[in-house]
């Protein structure tokens, strides 16, 4: 019955950040200079046609009214219409949603695979070489702009020593997974393994930093704790109490924030998609604002949203269920 109720509240403030996105976004639209009818029609057309089209639009309704029912078509799920590209929002969304999902979880892995052993390292080798050397990186990988990193491993990895593509993705993970199902041809899966690797390596940079600190401090809070000293005292081995005691303690923030990271890496990919021309939806959401494609940008960000408020609820669910006792705050 808690577990209902905290969900309940967890899933009403979701709704509550979606409207404000929402409303956020379409007053930036209102106030937008320029006619939207230019974006859509050659300048030499009639202004009678303009008018008419004006109409269609419902751009010669009051804001209040082009609001609601905004709103009105979102509820069921239409996102508007590109008429600069001839396509329903909702599409061109969706078709570069695996692209970026693709990128995010890679980013993940790879920021997952490296910072928990540093940081298991130097959270147990204290005030040590590895301790100051998982430190440093930490501070360097905080420090670094995706960007930068990225354009410096195209030019190192890609271009001088050209061990890795400069972008693109050639083939879609799923495409290549089911060749691998059903035909055991590995070859398309390891093009995308190829293409991915630079990316995901310039997106995960920070998040590996992150994780690497938390788990550092988490493990040396832990050791603080009397459980540990009572476990040492009974001889277990230290391996052991190192691994099934402290590290999966340490674990629980760790779960939540690596959810609450997927979220922000699927809405800081922008900048990474852009440097490396990985066709997701930030690289969609560039050329929308470039060409001032209002449907697009305004579909792509509130997907964005929906997802990141998606994954925190998740996350909040699955860290209720470790941790009970944020049911009763």
């Amino acid at each position: 019955m808690a577990f209902g109720k905290f969900l309940l509240k967890r899933s009403l403030q979701g709704i509550l950040v979606v409207w404000g996105v929402v409303t956020v976004l379409f007053g930036l639209r209102a106030i937008t200079p320029g006619d939207p009818v230019n974006l859509i029609v050659d300048p030499a057309v009639d202004q009678a046609t303009r008018e008419r089209i004006r109409a269609e639009l419902g751009l010669d309704q009051p804001i209040y009214v082009q609001y609601v029912e905004y709103l009105g078509d979102l509820l069921v799920g239409d996102l508007g219409y590109s008429y600069q590209s001839s396509r329903p929002v909702v599409t061109m969304v969706l078709e570069r949603v695996p692209a970026t999902l693709e990128l995010a979880i890679a980013a993940t892995i790879v920021a997952v695979v490296i910072a928990i052993p540093l940081g298991v390292i130097s959270g147990t080798r204290r005030n040590e070489p590895a301790d100051y050397g998982a430190t440093s990186f930490s501070l360097v990988g905080i420090s670094t702009p995706n960007f930068w990193l990225g354009i410096m491993l195209i030019l190192l990895l890609a271009v001088q020593f050209d061990l890795f593509p400069t972008g693109r993705r050639p083939v879609a993970f799923h495409d290549a997974l089911w060749m691998f199902l059903t035909t055991f041809y590995v070859g398309d899966l390891l093009t995308w393994l190829h293409h991915i690797i630079l990316p995901a390596v310039t997106l995960g940079t920070y998040f590996t930093a992150l994780i690497t600190r938390l788990t550092r401090s988490g493990m040396l809070d832990e050791y603080g704790k009397p459980y540990v000293t009572a476990t040492e005292a009974k001889g277990i081995p230290e391996t052991l109490v190192r691994y099934k005691h402290v590290l999966r303690n340490t674990m629980i923030p760790i779960i939540t924030v690596l959810g609450l990271q997927l979220g922000t890496l699927i809405g800081g990919a922008v900048v990474t998609e852009t440097v490396f021309s990985w066709p997701g939806l930030g690289l969609r959401l560039i050329a929308a604002i470039h060409n001032l494609d209002w449907p697009l940008i305004q579909g792509i960000i509130i997907f964005i949203g929906i997802s990141y408020v998606i994954i925190n609820i998740g996350v909040d669910a699955i860290y209720a269920k470790l941790n009970p006792r944020v049911l009763d705050e």
